[in-house]
């Protein structure tokens, strides 16, 4: 919910409610105060009465037939409200009345019951006219409301939006901060400055990171390389042909830099994904097929190596995915290895790709634990890998990074696990 359509509905409740109030207290207060009025009225008119019957004069004649009645039994005293036919537009009128016992003028004579009433049809059309305007000053209330509050999101809100409207295209690979004005709302002129703030701090702290990774990269790589030419050329040397032990162990040295070489390359891509350093104008149309089945032909000797079959469905013509070409080319590689690596010895690869999906299941023993913890780093399945772990949580940096989705799913029925990478 936007915030002017929030404070408005508060705005709202507030008015209809002080409103409702107010109208009842109103209604209530002109009931009151015209009913006292005919109360009073009533009142006089007796005290006009008694005196003249005191007088020995005859009681005055009513205006109307219904204003006085006359009776020598019994009545209840008091004020009370009553309901009269009138005969003109034959409808049921309400009368305020107000009953008294009138003393008789000669000690021989009986008492009697004397009723004034006042009708009260001018109260109701008072009171339905207040209401009326009630109603109408509650209209132009809250439109009024309304209407304030979309001049003031336009008018005082506008430095707001152009501040979101600015976050919104901000794009941080581009190293340079923002440069918000600082409007005349207090409110506002700190927000944005508290912005610029933060977007200046972000610029060098990811620029920092950036020349970090780009020098960890390059100064670390090129001794790895150096260290494994020269364990290369030394597990050549005759003299470790006659020693055995020691050949091992050289061996092991060239495996550990190969390995720490990977683990290497596997860290600076991640980085390079979390910090978005691929530029978007480095994608570009990547025909997802052809590099499927190139990828396929070069791990065909590790497929032969393993004994595993794959078997390539991919349904023509497809379209090109706007990709960076060494990312498509590395989700490929680690979904396939992937595949083959947890596989077993006359085991399965079904690669399936097509417009919606790329879909690669494979066969190979069950796996325990919560599925979607395989996408963490350094997970492994097997302890005893040379694997760094990081395949999955690649393929899936990748997918988040052009807004794919993966997932993985496992049947028992032939423990074939699939990982499914949905392009729309």
């Amino acid at each position: 919910m936007k915030l002017l359509a929030a404070t408005t509905r508060y705005y709202l409740r507030l008015t209809v409610g002080l409103f409702a109030l107010a109208s009842g207290l109103l209604y209530l207060g002109f009931d009151w105060a015209l009913r006292n009025e005919v109360e009073e009225l009533l009142y006089n008119r007796q005290l006009h009465i008694q005196k003249q019957v005191a007088r020995g004069l005859a009681l005055p004649a009513p205006a109307f037939a219904d204003n006085l009645d006359r009776s020598r039994r019994p009545q209840p005293l008091g004020f009370s409200d009553t309901l009269l036919l009138d005969p003109v537009e034959d409808e049921l009128v309400p009368y305020r009345q107000l009953t008294f016992r009138l003393p008789p003028a000669k000690a021989a004579s009986a008492p009697e019951w004397v009723t004034l009433r006042k009708s009260l049809v001018e109260t109701e059309d008072v009171l339905g006219v207040v209401v009326g305007v009630l109603v109408v000053v509650l209209a132009l209330l809250l439109g009024g409301v309304v209407a304030l509050n979309h001049w003031l999101a336009r008018r005082l809100w506008a430095p707001f939006q152009h501040t979101l409207a600015t976050l919104r295209g901000y794009d941080l690979q581009r190293h340079q901060p923002l440069a918000l004005p600082t409007p005349t709302i207090d409110e506002f002129g700190e927000l944005n400055q508290a912005l610029n703030t933060l977007s200046e701090r972000l610029v060098r702290d990811y620029e920092s990171l950036r020349q970090f990774t780009e020098n960890a990269a390059h100064e670390t790589q090129t001794p790895l390389a150096i260290i494994q030419a020269k364990l290369e050329q030394l597990l050549q040397a005759p003299a470790l042909q006659d020693d055995e032990q020691l050949a091992t162990l050289v061996g092991d040295a060239w495996s550990g830099t190969q390995r720490l070489s990977r683990l290497h390359q596997s860290l600076t891509l991640l980085t390079r994904l979390e910090n978005h350093q691929f530029a978007p104008a480095q994608a570009v149309p990547v025909q997802l097929d052809q590099l499927l089945r190139d990828r396929v032909a070069l791990l065909e000797p590790l497929l032969e190596a393993r004994q595993v079959l794959l078997t390539l469905h991919a349904d023509p013509p497809l379209p090109p995915l706007v990709l960076h070409p060494g990312l498509a080319d590395s989700l490929l590689q680690n979904l396939l290895h992937n595949a083959i690596k947890h596989n077993h010895p006359g085991g399965r690869v079904d690669v399936l790709l097509n417009r919606r999906m790329l879909e690669i299941s494979n066969t190979g023993p069950a796996l325990t634990g919560d599925p979607a913890q395989f996408f963490e780093r350094f997970r492994k399945h097997n302890a005893a890998s040379d694997s760094p772990g990081l395949g999955l949580s690649i393929a899936q940096h990748i997918c988040a990074y052009y807004g794919f989705g993966i997932e993985y799913a496992f049947t028992q029925v032939g423990n074939r696990h699939t990982l499914r990478v949905q392009f729309t």
